[in-house]
C-alpha cells in the first residue's frame, strides 16, 4: 500500500529552481509554530481521506499536526485515535480517546474506541468498563456488545487458571 513520497507535497518547494531554505535555520517539526484555522481543517480533511483509503500511517502524521493546532478539537482527537489505533499506537490511541471522554462522558464511540485501544493494551479491566459504558448508551450496537462479551470471556479465562491453581 504506497502512502505517497515519504516528504509529501509540502517538502517541495514552490518554485522549482529556487534552493531549498537551509535547514539548519529552520525549527524542528515538533517546535513548528501550529497551523492557521484554515491549514487545519484541511489537514484533518487530508487525514480523514487517507484513513478512509487505508493510509491510517500517513493520515496519523497529518491528524497529529492538526492536534497540535486544535489541541480540544474532539473530532480531530477521533480521526487521530482512529488512525493511531489502526497503525497499532494503542497507548496513543488510548490516550487520544480518553481525553475525548473526559471532556464529553455521553460519547459511546469514544468510550467504545478506549474501550478498544485498553484491551489491545493488555487491560481488559478497564476495556471492559469502557465497553460496557458504550454498550449501555447504545445497546442495539452490535460491534460493542460483541467487543464487551469477547473482553469479559478474556477477564473470565484469566481468573479460571488462578481459581485452579489455589484449589
Amino acid at each position: 500500500m504506497s502512502e505517497g513520497p515519504a516528504g509529501g507535497p509540502d517538502s517541495r518547494p514552490e518554485n522549482p529552481r529556487e534552493e531549498p531554505a537551509d535547514p539548519k535555520s529552520e525549527r524542528p517539526p515538533e517546535q513548528a509554530e501550529p497551523a492557521g484555522t484554515a491549514d487545519t481543517h484541511q489537514l484533518y480533511q487530508r487525514g480523514l481521506d487517507l484513513l478512509g483509503r487505508g493510509s491510517p500511517a500517513a493520515a496519523a502524521q497529518l491528524l497529529q499536526r492538526a492536534a497540535a493546532a486544535e489541541p480540544r478539537s474532539r473530532s480531530i482527537l477521533e480521526a487521530l485515535a482512529r488512525a493511531q489505533f489502526d497503525t497499532g499506537q494503542y497507548a496513543a490511541a488510548a490516550g487520544n480517546f480518553r481525553l475525548i471522554v473526559e471532556a464529553s462522558p455521553t460519547d459511546d464511540y469514544a468510550q467504545f474506541g478506549l474501550g478498544l485501544a485498553l484491551a489491545r493494551t493488555g487491560d481488559p479491566g478497564g476495556a471492559a468498563e469502557h465497553l460496557a459504558l458504550a454498550a449501555a448508551m447504545r445497546p442495539n450496537v452490535r460491534h460493542y456488545t460483541d467487543a464487551l462479551r469477547s473482553v469479559r470471556a478474556t477477564l473470565r479465562a484469566r481468573r479460571e487458571p488462578q481459581q485452579r491453581s489455589s484449589d
